[in-house]
């Protein structure tokens, strides 16, 4: 029988030596082969394989052919570092030294077999890296980027770690962990786009663990491991996955976050941490003070980097680089990619590997998610919020967003006998924030309204349904609302009141929903048709012009706009009414524009583990300057004041 090709598969450095990835020309097989015992199996070898296959093999084994598994078609920096012995009876290829792009072939090599003595079957799920990242929707640009790792037991974790995944309900790595985990183990700096709900916390959280138990730092003289997080929220979740993790291997963090006394942080720090997790805006405070140094800080972590930018942390973000050692491994974990990113990035990163997931180059929304985006008025959504709730499984998380501060209290106020809403935005202490996630997170709160205080870093994986009972100010901050459901692999549903006033965003979010594979509504795409404002009379309209005073046409919510034998009668918003007498033009009234066939009467937006011995291989830390940061200005402008009052 002839015996099939194999070629190399790329070099992976957590294979323990002398152990070699082949690949199967002909089925795509991935398997490993032992060039001193010469044995070859499809299961991953470990320390204890070697062991085994050194001093023994299976006698009077029968061997059975393997299963086909997806034929390959390139491979990515698939040569060694150094010429391999080619399992093979005739002759083959010589192994390229180089690390440029190539494909190795390996002809007449020993296909791996399984025997009847040891039950060992053929994993068809074990696929080459280029597979794996095709069915991921993985990319990377960079140099030397090491393979992913796609199981736990390729990452050379610590056994108590990785029973830790396990037991956390953890099956795989996500996309984000495998790919990003090899780059960081290896000292590399990182951006990962990715979506939210990804996995990305513990993307960094792990292999900055490894490298503070390498280092073996003075936790008292300062902390190894630095996360700026945009929100409180988003930053007691991150100290709660590092105590989770981190715990069992006696790491220490702490939360650094304003709207909380100073006191109890700043005595956490003088018991000495490894890792702090914190707000730029109290972290400054802190080492204004003098009561933090970072000079020990080889690991910083920017997460949710494009919030931050979009909150105006650009300049604390600076100062705070200016304490941080130049030798330091940076990571960027972001969920967008807009321009103010790769500015930052530019300064604060050297020579980094970007791993994206899904597309960069426009916003995609989370597929799992199915979104319904209603066009109503108003004075609808009242009546269309409580058709929703009362259609949805009386058990499930439901999370309503809102604009402003006063609409989130007064529907919590109105949601509260029936669904047991509470409310969560900037004015709340944070106990009174704690009290009600943790209400939330328990069950015994049904419904969380919230402001875009939660839009990002609120992490309660049984939320089935999310309202945008008013529309964010931009798509980008619409895509991090619908994220809070449909998170590690479930599936959720989002419904969106839209509303005249939020037309500009029309163009975008047809788009969005085209690219989700989402039903786009008619009235949304003739909103766009309009150019994103406005339309034909609809209901509450008003009347039209008289035939001597031209009056504005009327539109949904607007007043009638009567003209006068010589005046011409003024567009009102909200119901007023601005009729024109004989010799002048009548003026709008409430919320509307005053003046002459005023066109647009300015509506309302409703109110406005174990063990201390853990080792990582590499370090590879870089220099990095930053005497010619250019410093930018705070927070981009909105439309509606963002509500920021938690920093």
């Amino acid at each position: 029988m002839a015996k099939a090709n194999v070629r190399y598969a790329p070099t992976d450095p957590s294979l323990p030596a002398p152990w070699k990835g082949l690949i199967d020309g002909t089925t795509g097989n991935l398997y490993f082969w032992n060039p001193l015992t010469k044995v070859t199996q499809y299961h991953r070898p470990s320390i204890s394989t070697i062991t085994t296959d050194a001093t023994s093999t299976t006698p009077n084994a029968t061997t059975v052919a393997p299963a086909p598994a997806p034929v390959l078609e390139t491979i990515v920096d698939a040569s060694p570092a150094s010429p391999a012995p080619v399992p093979a009876t005739s002759a083959s290829t010589t192994v390229p030294t180089t690390t440029t792009t190539t494909t190795t072939i390996v002809s007449s090599a020993p296909l791996p077999a399984r025997t009847t003595t040891d039950a060992m079957t053929p994993n068809s799920s074990i696929i080459s890296p280029e597979a794996y990242c095709r069915q991921h929707e993985i990319s990377v640009r960079g140099i030397d980027v090491p393979l992913p790792f796609t199981t736990f037991e390729s990452t050379c974790f610590p056994p108590g770690l990785i029973r830790e995944l396990y037991k956390a309900g953890f099956k795989e790595p996500t996309a984000i962990q495998a790919q990003s985990w090899p780059i960081a183990m290896q000292g590399k700096d990182i951006i990962a786009v990715a979506k939210t709900g990804s996995g990305k916390t513990l993307g960094f959280l792990i292999p900055g663990f490894i490298c503070l138990k390498r280092l073996r730092n003075d936790p008292k003289s300062g902390p190894t491991m630095l996360v700026l997080s945009p929100t409180r929220e988003l930053a007691t979740q991150i100290q709660h996955e590092a105590v989770k993790f981190g715990g069992p291997a006696k790491i220490t963090t702490t939360c650094l976050y304003g709207g909380a006394a100073k006191g109890p942080q700043l005595k956490e720090l003088e018991r000495g941490v490894d890792v702090v997790v914190a707000t730029p805006g109290r972290l400054n405070d802190i080492l204004e003070m003098g009561r933090l140094s970072l000079k020990q800080v080889a690991y910083l972590v920017l997460d949710e980097a494009d919030r931050m930018l979009d909150m105006g942390f650009e300049p604390q973000i600076r100062k705070i680089a200016g304490h941080l050692p130049t030798r330091r491994q940076t990571l960027m974990f972001t969920a967008t990619w807009p321009k103010e990113v790769r500015d930052i990035a530019s300064h604060l990163l050297r020579n980094p590997i970007q791993v994206s997931i899904g597309s960069t180059d426009c916003l995609v929304a989370n597929k799992a998610i199915t979104q319904h985006v209603e066009v109503i008025s108003p004075m609808e959504k009242r009546r269309r919020l409580d058709q929703i709730l009362r259609s949805q499984d009386p058990n499930a998380k439901t999370i309503i967003f809102c604009s402003t501060k006063k609409m989130c209290d007064m529907l919590s106020h109105n949601l509260q006998h029936q669904y047991s809403a509470a409310a969560i935005h900037g004015d709340k202490s944070q106990p009174e924030r704690d009290s009600v996630l943790a209400d939330f997170r328990a069950g015994r709160s049904r419904v969380l309204v919230a402001t875009d205080v939660a839009a990002r870093g609120l992490d309660v994986k049984d939320i089935k349904v999310v309202v945008n009972y008013d529309f964010p100010n931009g798509v980008e901050d619409y895509v991090h609302r619908i994220g809070r459901t449909g998170r590690a692999g479930a599936t959720g549903t989002a419904f969106t009141f839209f509303c005249d006033q939020d037309g500009k965003y029309a163009t975008d979010l047809v788009k969005l929903l085209e690219g989700a594979g989402q039903k786009v509504p008619p009235e949304l795409r003739d909103m766009v048709g309009r150019g994103g404002y406005g339309g034909p009379p609809r209901r509450w309209g008003g009347g039209g012009s008289n035939s001597a005073g031209g009056g504005d046409t009327g539109r949904k919510w607007s007043g009638a706009a009567n003209g006068g034998p010589s005046g011409s009668g003024s567009r009102n918003s909200w119901g007023g009414s601005g009729g024109g007498g004989s010799g002048g033009g009548g003026s709008a009234s409430g919320w509307g524009a005053s003046g002459n066939g005023g066109s647009n009467g300015g509506g309302c937006s409703n109110g406005g583990g174990n063990g201390s011995g853990w080792n990582s291989s590499g370090s590879g830390f870089h220099d990095r300057s930053f005497s010619g940061a250019k410093e930018q200005s705070g927070a981009r402008s909105r439309s509606r004041s963002p509500d920021k009052s938690f920093f």
